[in-house]
């Protein structure tokens, strides 16, 4: 299937194809379609699958259809993109802006951490499309600069992550800001209970789309994994640097206070490296992140919050200095890299302390990560004490405890019961990739 398939207008066909963009990835092809019908939507779909096109392409076509040009009357905010983070309102933002260039639509961002006046300005003129942060939306609706009540469309991205963060209550609150008649699309990479309950008060009559792109990830790139004692993950890191073909790297750690340890460590020893986490302030976050794209710095240490949603282009590796404690943010982590067909390599470390993680990430993706056995730090734990591991064996295998993947939080925002259905649902492979996974 091709875009002009999709029904898109020329406008936004010849940006797409100013963006590269050759064949619509599977979420592009089953939400796009529905959207323009006026559908509402629950996607699951993990962040590098495509999603960011696939609402803003037809959010702007319909909004593009009666927009107001009346020169004595401000635009209305007609569309609301709510994102949990600054870094995924910053990429939504200039994709949209990308999208529209031949439109007469306008596109604000706003979000916290930095000063509150220049946005201000910005909503002072026509916006017909606001992406937001929830927390400093709230506050600028509590201030009168913000109106919501003539929002046609609104969006719900990431909302697991929304949730993790703890803005279900905000959200909610910005909710009753908006009309109750309005076509509302909710993203989602996971789909615990909360998040099926926030779906069912919200949508009517949702087309259902699931996106599947774990198998797809870990086909496509290159994974491995070293068994370091703790101790020397540093180290490691450094060794693999140096040594190994590597143009740019992510790093992910668990702390902010190990991020900032591995840069000065890497620093010491002549690697340029930069970290970006909840502690840096907003402009030290843009300005880590675009250093990186540049390649002014070739390695970007990150805290799984601040990664999240990152779209970077040709990264060549992902290291997992620490694993992470959910296994479906392995699968998130490591699709940074291998997007838009090309090819990727992800490095895990693991210490004896991991293990059970490591045991829980191999179930859920479903194979076992190959082990490199030759390098400079091998676990003591591991080469020299086998026979005193659980069970007697040294295993990477799956083991047989199950993974609770979330715990029920919250509740949810309530509305008529007959307005909960089911709706239609599309189950998708995607296998197919394109040149377009942002």
């Amino acid at each position: 299937m091709t875009f002009q398939e999709l029904r898109i207008i020329p406008p936004i066909l010849q940006e797409l194809t100013n963006e590269k963009y050759e064949q619509p990835t599977p979420i592009q092809e089953a939400a796009i379609p529905a959207i323009l019908d006026g559908r509402d939507i629950l996607a699951s779909a993990q962040t590098g699958t495509g999603k960011t096109a696939a609402f803003a392409v037809p959010t702007l076509q319909l909004l593009n259809k009666d927009i107001s040009y009346q020169q004595d009357k401000k635009r209305p905010i007609r569309s609301l993109i709510l994102t949990p983070t600054r870094e995924l309102a910053l990429q939504i933002y200039e994709n949209y802006c990308s999208y529209s260039r031949g439109l007469k639509i306008r596109t604000v961002v706003i979000f916290g951490g930095v000063p509150q006046k220049p946005q201000e300005k910005d909503l002072a003129g026509d916006v017909d499309i606001l992406v937001a942060t929830p927390g400093r939306l709230l506050d600028l609706i509590k201030q009168g600069f913000i109106n919501l009540r003539q929002v046609e469309i609104l969006i719900l991205d990431e909302a697991d992550r929304m949730l993790d963060m703890g803005f279900i209550h905000d959200v909610k609150k910005i909710l009753n800001y908006t009309p109750e008649k309005k076509q509302t699309l909710l993203f989602s990479a996971t789909m615990p209970p909360q998040v099926a309950d926030l779906a069912s008060s919200l949508l009517i009559d949702p087309y259902r789309i699931e996106i599947e792109p774990e198998t797809t990830t870990v086909e496509a790139i290159e994974q491995s994994l070293y068994f370091v004692d703790k101790a020397n993950k540093r180290k490691l890191l450094r060794d693999l640097l140096q040594t190994l073909d590597i143009e740019s790297a992510l790093v992910f750690t668990r702390t902010k206070h190990g991020a900032d340890r591995i840069v000065k460590e890497l620093d010491r020893k002549g690697i340029k490296a930069i970290a970006i986490h909840g502690n840096k302030s907003q402009n030290a976050r843009v300005r880590a992140l675009n250093a990186f794209k540049k390649r002014q710095v070739r390695v970007l240490v990150a805290t799984d919050i601040a990664a999240r949603g990152l779209d970077i282009d040709n990264l060549s590796h992902v290291f997992n200095f620490d694993l992470p404690e959910i296994p479906e943010s392995y699968v998130h982590r490591i699709g940074r890299t291998g997007r838009a067909g090309k090819t990727g390599i992800a490095i895990a470390f693991c210490d004896i302390e991991e293990r059970k993680l490591l045991r829980d990430i191999e179930r859920f993706i479903g194979t076992e990560i190959p082990v490199v056995k030759e390098h400079n730090y091998p676990a003591v734990s591991v080469i020299a004490k086998p026979k005193q591991a659980k069970g007697g064996q040294n295993k990477t295998s799956s083991g047989s405890k199950s993974y609770n993947k979330q715990k029920n939080r919250g509740g949810s925002y309530s509305r008529s019961n007959n307005q909960r259905k089911s709706g239609s649902k599309q189950r998708v492979s995607g296998k197919n990739r394109s040149a377009n996974w942002k």
